[in-house]
């Protein structure tokens, strides 16, 4: 870039909005990417199932094998931050991309030739995991190279992947239809080589040049060392890793038991059709509060993002108070934008306050903390179903959304937190990433 003013700090990346506007050629195609992959992401828990009850295997072989890849990416996507912090993101993306290709096309395979054995399908969705583990930390430092307004660009990407949530099992319900599983997961297959090509075209700027002496200077560095430099990094930041804790709790106690529990409350009592309808609702709530993010610009993000969020209780109280369906689907929609609203502003707050020369992996310890109590939540919800009643537990998870939030809301640093436009306006810079951690508390 021409000028002093837009060289990068010490401590982060100087954000101008001249620099890079955010539907530029290279936007448009790591939005394609995004979008195009995760249409095909929503299409293989359909094809899954389908494909796994189709040759007589259970329920419980579908939970297994969904599992497979849940439990690698949570496992592994730490370490995906670190190689991340290593190497080229566009690279490792593009290779993972093209792994994920390989192995839904081989699962399309022995689908169509009606070989379908569940340790195979369980190994291939290991390595999807594995790959996913790989991909994901990327994401987190690829948009702000892209666009200067971060925050636009994470709505923008927000609303296109809730569209996509939207279509993916539509549209494998239809190739079940006209094909077979074994043709959704080919279409699952091609999405990813789409998203690969998609980034083989992608020019991406430059890392700044303090990123790139970072990046230099770990080639000779211990593994462990980075891993451990990541972990102090993470714990440096009082507002990232509070949120993360708060958000163990709402896994337990909030997503998971109300993902399964909606579902069989709601076609139980109203019938499939009528959980479809729910769920779509939830998908263009989605939608509403991704495009509520391209507009807001809140000083303190988090605050509004928490604010937000409060309208998630509206989804499982009202599947647990038993109210009609029309009714259950309006509180989804309200849970789904209050939902995708904080998604933003919480992925536009870590990109923007963190250095890039560690953003990928704490941006990897963001994704494993917010995953790694889903599974537990979901394992309680049955037990806690059976002891209360689904109603019951579901109800519960409506209270303790308002608790969450109210948690999110306590914590000074978390509400505290000053957009970094907001910061650099204020005093003629960009504030360093560690003074801005540690804003003036409001």
């Amino acid at each position: 870039m021409a000028g002093t003013s837009a060289q990068p700090t010490q401590e982060g990346p100087v954000r101008r909005k001249t620099e890079r506007p955010v539907w530029s050629r290279d936007f448009a195609l790591f939005f394609a990417a995004r979008a195009v992959a995760r249409l095909g992401d929503t299409m293989l828990p359909v094809a899954l199932a389908a494909g796994l009850l189709q040759h007589g295997y259970g329920a419980g072989a579908v939970g297994l094998a969904m599992a497979a890849t849940a439990a690698a990416f949570a496992g592994l996507v730490v370490f995906g931050g670190v190689i991340a912090d290593r190497f080229s993101t566009r690279k490792l993306m593009i290779g993972a991309d093209l792994v994920r290709l390989a192995a839904q096309a081989l699962t399309a395979v022995l689908f169509f030739s009606g070989h379908v054995v569940l340790w195979e399908i369980c190994a291939i969705g290991f390595v999807n995991g594995v790959a996913g583990a790989v991909f994901q930390p990327g994401v987190a430092s690829t948009v702000p190279r892209l666009a200067s307004d971060i925050q636009g660009a994470n709505g923008a990407i927000r609303v296109a992947e809730s569209a996509a949530q939207l279509a993916g099992p539509a549209v494998a319900g239809l190739l079940v239809g006209f094909a077979s599983p074994g043709g959704v997961f080919a279409a699952h297959a091609a999405t990813y080589a789409v998203s690969a090509l998609c980034l083989l075209l992608l020019r991406l700027p430059p890392l700044p040049p303090r990123a790139r002496e970072h990046t230099a200077g770990r080639a000779g560095k211990a593994f462990r060392a980075d891993l451990a430099e990541g972990w102090r990094e993470f714990r440096a930041r009082t507002w990232l890793w509070g949120v993360i804790a708060v958000w163990c709790v709402y896994m337990i106690a909030v997503w998971g038991p109300t993902v399964p529990l909606v579902a069989t409350e709601v076609v139980q009592q109203h019938g499939a059709r009528a959980y479809g309808l729910v769920n779509s609702a939830l998908g263009a709530g989605t939608v509403v509060g991704g495009l509520l993010a391209l507009r807001l610009r809140p000083r303190r993000m988090l605050r509004a993002g928490a604010i937000a969020l409060f309208g998630f209780a509206a989804f499982p109280a009202t599947v647990g108070a038993g109210l009609d369906v029309p009714v259950m689907a309006a509180g989804a929609a309200v849970a789904g934008a209050g939902m995708s609203f904080w998604g933003v502003m919480w992925a536009t707050s870590v990109q923007t306050q963190v250095p890039p020369d560690v953003l990928n992996r704490i941006h990897a310890y963001d994704v494993a903390g917010s995953l790694a109590m889903m599974p537990v939540g979901q394992a309680l919800a049955g037990p806690a179903a059976s002891v209360l009643g689904a109603g019951q537990v579901l109800l519960v998870a409506g209270v303790m959304s308002f608790v969450v939030c109210f948690a999110l809301l306590a914590i000074p640093a978390v509400r505290g937190l000053v957009r970094a436009e907001a910061t650099a306006a204020g005093s003629g810079r960009t504030a360093p990433a560690g003074e801005r951690a540690g804003a003036r508390k409001g």
